[in-house]
């Protein structure tokens, strides 16, 4: 009898330690050492902001949805970056139009012409540049879906370099040396964006 109750508590202690082992692990890579957090899930933190747009932290992400300048806006980071891994968790609404800035030469004027533009944009007149691809430098073929749904870029741009990973997958890869360095941004250009955790890590 007492053998028979003290085995059930043990099979059920095996059981959860066998179910834990294949829990999947936390993202470790994203707040280990080295790793800078940009945004802590509570307040827009060290950014600049270049245009206008309806920033705001809700449910522990930056949200945007009513752009008032005429261009694009921005959330700019106050640090230049050289070397680095970013990591993005970002939802997107079908019609947004989006994207993470690299390398950007000037803080207050913002392009695709002095910066990196790792795109989030499925509706792109032309989708060679859209969600994935960085635009004018590197297309995607064909380009992924990211509306309506939790979505993670991993960039890593190092030296002439510079990796996109959308959601474990490479959308695209490119050697240029035209930016070496400068400033990332959060773009907000239309439609509903939200991002929920963006990390960097200086290489």
């Amino acid at each position: 009898m007492t053998r028979s109750f003290l085995r059930a508590p043990l099979f059920g202690l095996i059981a959860f330690a066998f179910a834990a082992v294949h829990l999947p692990s936390p993202a470790w890579s994203q707040t280990g050492e080295g790793w800078i957090q940009l945004f802590d899930g509570k307040n827009l933190g060290d950014w600049n902001k270049v245009g206008e747009t309806n920033w705001r932290v809700e449910d522990g992400a930056i949200v945007a949805d009513k752009v008032t300048s005429k261009t694009a806006a921005h959330l700019v980071s106050k640090d230049k970056y050289k070397d680095f891994m970013v990591y993005v968790e970002f939802w997107a609404s079908d019609d947004a139009n989006s994207g993470i800035f690299l390398r950007c030469q000037d803080p207050t004027t913002i392009t695709d012409r002095n910066c990196y533009e790792v795109n989030i944009f499925d509706q792109r007149k032309d989708p060679t540049y859209g969600t994935g691809g960085i635009v004018n430098f590197t297309e995607v073929n064909p380009m992924p879906k990211a509306g309506g749904k939790w979505n993670t870029f991993e960039i890593t741009a190092k030296g002439r370099q510079i990796t996109v990973m959308l959601n474990g997958q490479k959308t695209a890869e490119l050697h240029n040396g035209l930016f070496i360095e400068g400033y990332l941004t959060l773009q907000h250009g239309s439609g509903v964006i939200k991002f929920r955790k963006v990390a960097i890590k200086p290489l």
